[in-house]
């Protein structure tokens, strides 16, 4: 496993769990989840470092290239229909000039790189597309497979700036960086994800749009915190599962089954995800998080901890979800065992903030800071 806290898979941390003892079992047994799993986890942690200079090096051409940056920002903004993660045209020139740095440049890219999203999901988007290359008997292309990956890997960090900037919860003295930098992340993502043909750039565009009506939604659930229905708040998960599935399900180039089924499978522990998210962001914060499950739970409950209860009842019910997908995997699928695992890792990081929360013993503040 990786994330941004390492002490979610010290030794410790799995024995507090019934899915880390598993996995503690699994590892000592060496199964074949378990060594599928590391085999890619190990060959994340290698080539993390040539991939966050490639992702640099890239934006850097393109901010460098750029005659009419001002131009590009309002594009964006349209595009994602927000004017809040765009810059002043008077803001421009000194944050481009300071960014065609390669150090500055990379220093900003490394920071949003620093997701749980991002880490736990690269190992398994080159698992996926090695299982479908098997599968499909595709000629091996190891460019193709940095391209799709690494398109959808920086698709999905997009969300990490465009997040800290309209949460202003992290990165305050950066977020003019990332302003400046959003454009750029999301045509790098296009012209890599293009490499995989048409409809695979097709399912990407319709996936981002997806996202952008989930995120679009989320935003407009903060202004009225009080009033949240289950329908609008599933309907903002669309952040997370749109982009996700679609990823899962071009990691396959878009075919049937694979895709069809990575596409729910990711989706769904994606959803799950969140659902630890929404704990571990209440932790830190001492505030449950707007818009969350939490949220919604707690005031439908009038009753803290009883959210928090039923929240890991929601994380469980979407992992459900992601494990049925298992049953429809073709006969003798290679990686069956890397997705169990990979499922077994997800119930874990869940357990492991709930049984957080549990000790920080926080529900006082917690209810004092819930909207009214």
């Amino acid at each position: 496993m990786s994330g941004k806290d390492e002490s979610v898979t010290s030794k410790n941390s799995l024995m507090g769990t019934k899915s880390g003892k598993k996995i503690i079992k699994q590892a000592l047994f060496k199964s074949k989840g378990y060594r599928q799993f590391n085999q890619y986890k190990e060959e994340y942690e290698t080539n993390f470092p040539e991939f966050a200079k490639r992702f640099t090096n890239d934006m850097l051409q393109q901010i460098k290239d750029d005659s009419s940056p001002n131009t590009t920002q309002q594009k964006f903004g349209e595009e994602v229909g927000s004017t809040e993660i765009i810059l002043d045209s008077s803001q421009i020139d000194p944050i481009k000039s300071k960014l065609e740095s390669f150090d500055v440049l990379n220093d900003r890219v490394l920071r949003i790189l620093n997701s749980n999203f991002v880490k736990m999901t690269f190992p398994v988007f080159n698992a996926l597309f090695d299982a479908s290359t098997e599968y499909f008997q595709d000629k091996k292309d190891p460019k193709l497979r940095e391209d799709v990956v690494d398109g959808h890997i920086i698709a999905i960090d997009l969300s990490e700036p465009m997040d800290r900037i309209v949460d202003k919860d992290e990165d305050l003295d950066y977020l003019d960086d990332y302003k400046l930098m959003n454009p750029y992340i999301l045509k790098l993502a296009r012209d890599k994800i293009a490499k995989g043909g048409e409809e695979v750039l097709k399912q990407f565009e319709v996936g981002f749009k997806d996202a952008r009506d989930g995120q679009y939604l989320d935003t407009k659930l903060k202004q009225n915190p009080t009033s949240i229905t289950e329908k609008e708040l599933d309907e903002s998960y669309k952040k997370y599962r749109s982009v996700m599935g679609t990823a899962g399900s071009n990691m396959a180039l878009s075919r049937k089954p694979l895709g069809e089924i990575f596409q729910i499978g990711m989706g769904k522990a994606s959803e799950s995800v969140g659902c630890g998210n929404e704990i571990e962001d209440s932790i830190r914060d001492k505030a449950i998080k707007i818009p969350s499950w939490p949220l919604y739970y707690s005031l439908l409950e009038n009753d803290v901890r009883k959210g928090f209860d039923l929240t890991m009842k929601k994380s469980e019910a979407y992992l459900s979800g992601a494990r049925k997908t298992l049953d429809s995997l073709p006969e003798n699928f290679s990686h069956r065992n890397f997705l169990e695992f990979l499922f077994l890792t997800v119930e874990h990081y869940n357990e492991f903030w709930f049984k957080k929360l549990q000790k920080a013993n926080i529900w006082s503040e917690l209810a004092a800071n819930l909207p009214k």
